[in-house]
């Protein structure tokens, strides 16, 4: 399927919008066609009873910048994650081939101090292994040496001192994302509690968004329906949430794909009083939705899982009409970019 849409590169946004709820918002909702609001107005367009389902992942300082200690030469890493005895497993670049033992020195965004990696080895799919050679647990490590990983359209990935904050949404609490909800970067403290006295409900559910969200689709992924493994989990709050607003006849609202992805998973597992583990659910044409109503997200990059998700929802013709409106109109794309608030089955 086609999945395509011409943009031009000075609609990617390279900051957000500030402040963040005046970004635009894009509501398809009326067969009359799309109606152009802003992220501020959510609740004058949600209902009382309505509940909206955020994930409250916190994305980790999970770039590394250093050089090989050997060579001086430049290195460049992305945490991922820990194994069970402590070494880090990293997507790695540098010029020629790490040898196991070999040291890396990781230098702090601010002051001099150094952080030392020893490479240990590569997994089955080639990504490094390396010890860190220092105490503290890695989310400390991290925020000490770490920079925000903003994707590469943005500044060509290469952050500054304001990214901590805007490239992270005002719930954030658990750790462990290398790319932000970006949906979520829309609301402020001040929004939540206009949603809140409208009598508009919100619940927390987590999905550690993974390095596998810019990786393109590849062929066998299509053949076989799923996607790159994700760990998120829907707690008993939440579910609670869920079915006080299915008893009282309100629209169940996912915050972005992250949120529909993690609802639709639960969904599948029976729907259970909570649940935890990691997902490969792929959401494209055709799919049931069993949890979402609706759904606010962002501008998505072409050919990719999310701008299916969000087709499987809407239908593509709809989504594809959207998009060619929204560049004709202007919108900013993707991380730091304006968004779309769209309502299953709309027309």
């Amino acid at each position: 399927m086609d999945y395509d849409y011409w943009l031009p590169p000075d609609l990617i946004a390279q900051v957000p919008c500030v402040p963040r709820d005046q970004a635009r918002l894009m509501v398809l909702d009326a067969a009359a066609g799309p109606e152009h609001r802003c992220v501020a107005d959510l609740p004058d367009l949600l209902r009382p009873g309505d509940l909206l389902v955020v994930n409250d992942s916190r994305v980790v300082p999970a770039r590394l910048r250093g050089r090989r200690a050997a060579t001086g030469g430049k290195w460049e890493g992305l945490y991922l994650t820990t194994t069970p005895t402590g070494v880090w497993e990293l997507l790695s670049q540098t010029r020629g081939r790490l040898r196991s033992g070999e040291t890396l020195e990781v230098q702090a965004p601010t002051g001099d101090a150094i952080l030392r990696l020893v490479v240990r080895g590569r997994t089955a799919d080639r990504h490094l292994l390396a010890e860190p050679q220092a105490s503290g647990s890695v989310w400390h490590l991290l925020e000490r040496f770490g920079h925000t990983p903003i994707p590469p359209y943005i500044r060509g990935g290469n952050d500054d001192a304001a990214d901590r904050d805007r490239y992270q949404t005002v719930y954030a609490a658990t750790p462990g994302s290398v790319a932000a909800p970006t949906a979520g970067l829309h609301f402020t403290p001040e929004l939540l509690q206009r949603l809140t006295d409208r009598g508009i409900g919100r619940a927390a559910v987590t999905l550690h968004v993974g390095v596998g969200t810019f990786a393109p689709l590849r062929p066998e992924q299509f053949a076989a329906g799923v996607l790159h493994r994700e760990w998120c989990a829907v707690p008993e709050a939440a579910v609670q949430a869920i079915s006080a607003t299915r008893q009282r006849g309100g629209r169940v609202v996912a915050v972005g794909t992250t949120s529909a992805r993690t609802l639709e998973t639960w969904a599948a597992q029976g729907s259970p009083s909570s649940w935890a583990g990691e997902t490969t659910l792929f959401i494209r044409p055709p799919f049931t939705f069993q949890v979402v109503d609706g759904l606010m997200t962002n501008f998505h990059l072409p050919r990719s899982s999310l701008l299916m998700l969000v087709a499987a929802l809407i239908g593509r013709d709809r989504l594809l009409r959207a998009y060619d409106e929204a560049v004709r109109r202007r919108y900013r794309f993707y991380s730091y970019g304006d968004a779309m608030l769209a309502w299953r089955g709309s027309t």
